[in-house]
């Protein structure tokens, strides 16, 4: 008995390797984008795990808000040395003249406005502590965040997050983009929202 091969698999294929052709690998822009696209995720994730393990943090601040806060200063930055890197290649990588239109320019107007409206809604939702780890320092909600836009994605920091990169790239007319967005994805569950960030893949987060 012969097996076929899955046809959906082979155009998904065809598709990655047309859009690849797009891309600059060799760029030092493009690196520095994917390093610090890889860097921060696995930075907060050691760094809040290593502090619910030990508390050093907290005693060194002492306090589990300074030392939550003086965290968020570095994601922060972080964050923006990301965007700064992730423009730069936007800049230097190879342009698809196919996306000069009307249409993907909207496309990534749309996106945009998703990602923001997404990111800030959880940040509310979140608040300042929640979003930026503070369950990790013993900061924690009485219950679970169970508003929008919990209620319609496990993680809508992440997708939100990814719909700004990849609207962002659209616009730039640069493929290349899009493998930075598709690299925000979460490797993992994020925590259920009880105060978790949803920044991070990891263990559950904590409940009183």
């Amino acid at each position: 008995m012969s097996l076929s091969a899955d046809p959906g698999a082979g155009r998904d294929l065809c598709v990655m390797t047309w859009l690849l052709g797009y891309v600059d690998p060799l760029d030092p822009s493009f690196v520095a984008a994917v390093l610090t696209i890889a860097f921060n995720p696995l930075y907060w994730n050691v760094v809040a795990r290593w502090e619910h393990k030990t508390r050093k943090l907290s005693r060194a601040f002492r306090s589990p808000y300074l030392a939550c806060y003086s965290l968020s200063v570095t994601i922060l930055l972080l964050n923006f040395l990301r965007s700064h890197c992730f423009t730069q290649a936007m800049v230097s990588q190879p342009k698809m003249d196919s996306l000069d239109t009307p249409a993907a320019y909207g496309l990534g107007l749309a996106l945009l406005g998703l990602g923001v409206v997404l990111v800030l809604s959880s940040f509310f939702a979140l608040g300042f502590a929640g979003t930026f780890l503070g369950d990790y320092f013993g900061i924690l909600k009485e219950a679970r965040v169970t508003v929008f836009p919990f209620n319609i994605l496990d993680n809508p920091m992440y997708w939100g997050s990814t719909a700004n990169y990849l609207g962002w790239a659209i616009i730039s007319l640069v493929p290349a983009g899009a493998v930075g967005s598709e690299a925000r994805q979460p490797d993992g569950p994020a925590p259920d929202s009880a105060g978790g960030p949803h920044l991070h893949g990891g263990p559950p987060a904590l409940h009183r």
